[in-house]
């Protein structure tokens, strides 16, 4: 087998290993609590998911505002509760992804984290999707404690 078939094998191996990456996770009442999807009305609430079994082994972290917020795996989530106005998260993996956010008080976002194939490690994509979609999203996942 060639290097260059070898190394794509080990990467596929790799996205779909049944293991999951260790994250620490939230109690079932902080789960419970954060999928009632009710923000303060001074504040708003970033949901970003990961509800995809592709690489499963792989934890790749979440940097909102330059700060390092939490490491998401195989069908968790983070939600991030942040004052109104202009946010940046980004996906950090093979290739960083990077959604910029205008939030307003009071309302709910949802951002999914789409894990792709790279050429040495894995890649993300977040996307921002509309409530319906992003709350079934999240229902499929388990709550992450975030960074402190």
């Amino acid at each position: 087998m060639s290097k260059k078939l070898l190394g794509v094998a080990f990467i596929v191996a790799t996205l779909s290993l049944g293991g999951c990456a260790s994250v620490p996770m939230a109690s079932t009442e902080r789960d419970t609590a954060a999928k009632s999807f009710t923000a303060k009305p001074d504040k708003s609430n970033i949901y970003v998911y990961r509800n995809e079994s592709l690489g499963a082994a792989v934890k790749l972290p979440i940097v909102l505002d330059g700060k390092a917020v939490g490491d998401t795996a195989a069908k968790t989530y983070l939600m991030l509760e942040v004052a109104p106005g202009n946010h940046t998260l980004v996906s950090k993996s093979e290739s960083d992804s990077v959604l910029p956010l205008t939030t307003v008080p009071g309302k709910n976002y949802f951002v999914w984290q789409e894990i792709k194939m790279g050429m040495f490690s894995p890649r993300s994509a977040l996307q921002l999707v509309d409530e319906p979609v992003g709350q079934a999203g999240v229902n499929e996942c388990k709550r992450i404690e975030e960074a402190k």
